[in-house]
């Protein structure tokens, strides 16, 4: 290929090449110059200037460019069983590896003590404070790096509103004041933006004449964010899929005083039917009823469109993006991964893992073996880190192989 060159190519082209750019307000369509060459199968970027004006904030991109894979030779000289005939060396060419490093464990918290099963999530409890705070110090035993907490929250506290989303003294603020009093440092924190848990209607923004509105869920979603902050959470991970919001968050945490904080974006998050176990965990589903949330939420059927909506996230000031179902969409994962090469989760979703969990009690298929799989395949596909229900199991499997 040698040398080329790529100007004034439209956004869609430019990605599509390795190159990526977005800018601050958030439209497809930005243009750059760019010189590159191909050097041992490598794209190595010569030269760029960007055509955006000086008070937009960019992002720019470069993806690893291979070549064709090395020839070998034709059998019986190249037998690829070779290297997969004993333990040792099929360690020694291992690509992908899973650590409990790579792991978040979700848990759902309610208030009071104890604990209550969730139905459709096997082995699956909300957990009462006093318990939230006894598991978070398990997941530090165990390595796990972070939790993510969701609230069940007190039927008579939601409203058409969601006042109680930004409520310093909330559910999930209180606990994770609690969780930050036992265990400092030594967890990560993450609490999700959105106002589902505390909307009487279920929706994750504000609902006007039966629509959601964009622009002022925004307004309430900062200060969500800013009362989860001060209440000592590690990462703010706006789930809510409103335009702007992570610019708009990231501008009222800092000036807030949390400019720490990090934001981990949903920011391909879709419309799925793999969600019904999570919303009956968080007393969500009877709120929402009939209605959907696909005036927000990506379709499933787009990829192109999950890819723009990364970029723009990331010019806001996302620190780390999601994407959200994980298994069915490993080739978003891996599309997000090799276009930003930014830090990229995936969730393993309650419905995800209700299927794994409910075939492995039926005895159909090996729990063991299927939890590190399914969690390995994150891995292959791009993910830095996935949010999974298996979380605790899969430490001790770790810990134990």
């Amino acid at each position: 290929m040698g040398q080329g060159e790529i100007r004034k190519r439209p956004f869609r082209d430019v990605v599509k090449r390795g190159i990526s750019l977005a800018d601050r307000p958030g439209r497809p369509g930005t243009f750059c110059d760019a010189k590159w060459e191909t050097s041992g199968g490598e794209l190595c970027l010569a030269t760029i200037a960007a055509a955006v004006p000086p008070t937009f904030s960019w992002v720019l991109v470069l993806s690893r460019f291979s070549g064709p894979p090395a020839p070998r030779a034709a059998f019986p000289a190249t037998r690829l069983r070779r290297v997969r005939a004993t333990d040792w060396s099929r360690r020694l060419v291992r690509e992908t590896t899973l650590s409990v490093d790579d792991l978040i464990w979700p848990l759902f918290v309610m208030d009071g003590s104890g604990q209550q099963p969730v139905g459709s999530l096997p082995g699956v409890n909300r957990l009462g404070e006093t318990e939230i705070v006894a598991t978070a110090k398990r997941a530090v035993d165990l390595g796990i790096p972070a939790i993510a907490l969701f609230p069940a929250t007190d039927p008579k506290l939601k409203s058409e509103d969601a006042v109680e989303a930004f409520n310093p003294d909330n559910l999930v603020c209180r606990v994770t004041r609690q969780i930050k009093d036992a265990v400092g440092d030594s967890l990560g924190v993450i609490l999700d933006v959105a106002l589902d848990p505390y909307s009487s209607h279920g929706q994750d923004g504000l609902v006007r004449d039966g629509q959601v509105i964009n622009d002022e869920t925004v307004d309430v979603l900062c200060k969500q964010a800013i009362v989860q902050a001060a209440a000592g959470c590690d990462i703010i991970a706006p789930s809510d899929m409103m335009d702007g919001r992570i610019g708009a968050i990231r501008t009222a945490l800092d000036e807030a005083g949390h400019s720490s904080v990090q934001i981990m974006s949903y920011a391909a998050k879709f419309a799925s039917a793999f969600y019904g176990p999570f919303r009956d965990a968080v007393g969500s589903a009877a709120n929402l009823g009939a209605a959907d949330k696909k005036t927000y939420q990506q379709s499933p059927s787009q990829s192109d469109e999950a890819i723009a909506e990364v970029a723009l996230d990331l010019a806001e000031g996302a620190d780390s993006v999601m994407v959200k179902p994980g298994m069915p969409y490993l080739d978003i994962v891996a599309r997000v991964k090799e276009t930003f090469g930014v830090p990229t989760f995936a969730y393993q979703v309650s419905g995800e893992y209700a299927m794994l969990r409910g075939a492995a009690d039926a005895g159909w298929l090996n729990g063991d073996a299927v939890i590190l799989e399914s969690l390995l395949s994150f891995k292959r596909a791009g993910a830095d880190g996935v949010l999974t229900y298996f979380a605790a199991d899969a430490a001790e499997l770790l810990h134990r192989s």
